[in-house]
């Protein structure tokens, strides 16, 4: 129990302490200097660890989702209305991608595995000027190979083991060469990560067919991986939707890291809201009697009665009448007490 409140404490300061932004320098700066951004086609990096047995088709697959499916990441960005405007660059991807990369490293940050790209500096000034660009976004598919565990469909079984997959990070390059932003993104936010796509699978009805404990590992056929990329996206009411699962929630998650809050507009804002006091709300009258309360209300005053007893002492028996008093009648609305034999 101390562990998980402790475990909780900690996720709600991330959460409540994360950045208003996720760029490598401040956002004013950021917005100052990136008013044009280009999007260069999406790279496939295929001498990346990529062990798929049929890589020669695998590569031509993903250049060609790739290109299907640039111009929604450029809408999404261009609704985030942090640029005066986003160009797709239309260059061959991988002549592209051979003349402005350098290096590549193999990272494990904050328990994230991913591949880092580093540019070339003089190159990526000489592009970006060319285009008439104040930056570029370069995005990398690669293949990373990682322990996962993965479930069956019915999430009664599981494997943990190593597992082939591909992946996408991204990048918003400067003029000389200063990474703005990155993906995936360490600035003080939950971190999350997903896979384009997993490679392999584990083959669970094989092993339960032949009653075996062990689960054999298998790659997935280039028609599966198809279907897996282009498998369109549902909305609430579970109707298909044209925008592509996979590739629609990693643009998503790349352009809510990109958008941004002005902070200075927000401060002067906020300065401006001390500065005029907020006035006083007349009393509404309907309110004010909703709230006032009421007055209690006082029981009336029963009609006096005058108790049988009591009249029977005051009117004398005539003397030479030996037969008891006659108790008179009562009116339909007077209160006569109660009897003890009622009581």
């Amino acid at each position: 129990m101390k562990k998980f409140v402790v475990g909780l404490l900690l996720v709600a300061g991330t959460t409540l302490g994360c950045a208003r932004h996720h760029f490598n320098v401040p956002a004013e700066s950021f917005a100052e200097k990136v008013k044009v951004l280009g999007v260069a086609p999406i790279f496939v990096d295929a001498d990346s660890d990529i062990i798929y047995p049929q890589k020669e088709l695998l590569i031509p697959l993903i250049t060609e989702l790739n290109r299907k499916y640039e111009p929604l990441l450029v809408r999404k960005l261009q609704s985030t209305g942090s640029f005066y405007a986003v160009t797709p660059l239309a260059d061959e991807p991988q002549q592209l991608f051979s003349s402005l990369m350098a290096r590549r490293e193999k990272r494990d940050d904050a328990t994230i595995q991913y591949n880092k790209y580093f540019w070339k500096n003089e190159e990526i000034g000489t592009y970006i000027k060319k285009n008439r660009l104040d930056a570029v976004m370069l995005i990398v598919v690669s293949g990373l190979t990682k322990t996962s565990k993965l479930y069956s469909s019915n999430l009664l079984l599981s494997l943990e083991t190593s597992f082939n997959f591909l992946t996408m990070t991204a990048q918003i390059i400067g003029p000389d060469g200063t990474v703005l932003w990155e993906y995936p993104n360490f600035r003080g936010r939950l971190l999350t990560y997903y896979p384009l796509v997993n490679l392999q699978y584990p083959d669970f009805s094989e092993s339960e067919a032949n009653l075996s404990r062990k689960t054999e590992v298998r790659f997935k056929s280039i028609d599966g991986i198809r279907r897996t990329l282009e498998q369109k996206k549902s909305d609430w009411l579970l109707r298909e939707t044209p925008e592509p699962e996979v590739y629609g929630r990693l643009f998503d998650e790349i352009t809510s890291l990109v958008a941004y809050s002005d902070d200075k507009k927000a401060k002067e804002s906020s300065v401006n809201d001390k500065s005029v006091p907020p006035a006083k709300e007349a009393p509404n009258p309907a309110e004010s009697s909703v709230k006032a309360p009421a007055a209690e209300a006082v029981p009336a005053p029963a009609p006096p009665t005058t108790p049988v007893a009591e009249t029977l002492d005051r009117v004398p028996a005539p003397k030479s009448v030996a037969a008891p008093a006659k108790v008179p009648a009562t009116a339909p609305n007077e209160i006569v007490p109660a009897t003890e034999s009622t009581r």
